[in-house]
C-alpha cells in the first residue's frame, strides 16, 4: 500500500520531490516505493524523457484507477473530521416529549452553550446509529434493549386534567365523576405500551369504566393534551408534559389521583456522540433535567396505594 501510495502521488503531484514532500518521506523513499510497485505489478510504470520522469502508458492506466480509490479515502476522511467536529447534535425524540418536555427547556441549555446547535427530530421510528446521521435517542420502555448505550431518565405519572371552562361548564362533586364527562384517550403505536387508560384509572379508584361511542383516541400524547386545553374532555394528562400547562391554569386537575406509566424513558447515544463538541456536556444535561423530573414524581403516590 506504500508503494501504491507513493506512486499516486507522485503521478497526481508530477515530481518525486513533490511526492516526498506530501509524504513526508525523502525523494529516494519515494523512487523505491514506485520499483517496489512495478516489480509487484510486472511492468514498467515510469519512463525518463529527456530529465523528465513521466508516467507509461500502463502507468496512466494504473493511475486512473488507483486515484479513484485514494479520492474516495480522502473523502472518507474529511467526511469524518467535519462529523467529529461539526458543532451541531442531532437528538432524535418520541414526538410528543419532545414538544412538550424537551424542546421547551432546550433554550436554557443552548443559552449556556452559545456556540452549539441542537437539532431536535421528533419521530417514532427508532433511531440506527452508524446508518443515520443521529447522536441522541430518547424513547420508552424495552425499546433500550435496541442499544448499546443508555440510561434510564424518568418513569412518568398521568392524572385528570381538564381546562377551566370544562370543569365550570360541568362541575364535579367526587372522582367518579369524571368519567361521566367527555373522555380522552390515548393509544399509542403498537411496539410502545400504552399509558395508563381510563380503564386502568377507573380500576384504581374502585369504579368500573365502559368505553363508549363517544371516546375520541388519539395516538400522539401532545395531540390529547391540546384537545384538553380546548376543552374537548378530560385526558389523562402525562406530568412531564404538562407542567407548564398546569401551572399556568390552561389545564386543572380537580382531583389529584395520578397513575405512574409502566415504563421508565430512556436516553441513548452514539458514542462518537462523545467525541464531538458539546456531546458529552448535552448527555449530562439532559440526564440532570430527568433528575429534576424524577425528584418532582417522588412524592407521588398511586391513586390505588394506601
Amino acid at each position: 500500500m506504500r508503494a501504491i501510495q507513493a506512486f499516486e502521488a507522485f503521478g497526481r503531484l508530477g515530481s518525486v520531490t513533490g511526492a516526498a514532500d506530501e509524504l513526508g518521506v525523502s525523494p529516494g523513499a519515494v523512487s523505491q516505493q514506485i520499483r517496489k510497485a512495478e516489480d509487484v505489478l510486472g511492468t514498467q510504470l515510469l519512463e525518463r524523457r529527456g530529465r523528465t520522469l513521466t508516467l507509461t502508458s500502463w502507468g496512466r492506466l494504473y493511475h486512473t484507477a488507483v486515484s479513484e480509490g485514494f479520492d474516495r479515502i480522502r473523502k472518507a476522511g474529511e467526511l469524518l473530521e467535519r462529523a467529529r467536529t461539526e458543532s451541531a447534535l442531532t437528538v432524535s425524540c418520541l414526538p410528543s416529549l419532545a414538544s412538550k418536555w424537551l424542546a421547551p427547556q432546550l433554550f436554557d441549555w443552548q443559552a449556556h452553550h452559545a456556540g452549539a446547535t441542537v437539532r431536535l427530530i421528533g419521530a417514532e421510528d427508532e433511531a440506527r446509529f452508524g446508518e443515520e446521521q443521529l447522536d441522541f435517542r430518547i424513547s420508552y420502555g424495552a425499546k433500550n434493549r435496541d442499544y448499546d448505550h443508555y440510561v434510564e431518565l424518568f418513569t412518568d405519572w398521568v392524572v385528570p386534567a381538564c381546562s377551566p371552562a370544562l370543569l365550570e361548564r360541568l362541575p364535579l362533586r367526587k372522582p367518579v365523576d369524571i368519567l361521566e364527562r367527555p373522555l380522552l384517550a390515548i393509544e399509542w403505536a403498537r411496539d410502545h405500551r400504552s399509558p395508563p387508560t381510563w380503564s386502568e384509572w377507573a380500576a384504581s379508584i374502585g369504579a368500573k369504566y365502559r368505553t363508549t361511542s363517544g371516546e375520541v383516541a388519539f395516538s400522539l400524547s401532545s395531540a390529547a393534551i391540546d384537545a384538553a386545553i380546548n376543552g374537548r374532555g378530560f385526558v389523562l394528562a402525562q406530568l412531564s408534559m404538562t407542567r407548564d400547562d398546569i401551572s399556568s391554569g390552561r389545564l386543572v386537575v380537580p382531583f389529584n389521583l395520578p397513575l405512574r406509566l409502566p415504563h421508565p424513558y430512556f436516553l441513548a447515544w452514539d458514542r462518537s456522540a462523545l467525541q464531538k463538541p458539546h456531546g458529552a456536556e448535552l448527555r449530562a444535561w439532559i440526564v440532570s433535567v430527568a433528575n429534576r423530573q424524577e425528584a418532582q414524581h417522588s412524592g407521588l403516590r398511586r391513586a390505588d396505594s394506601p
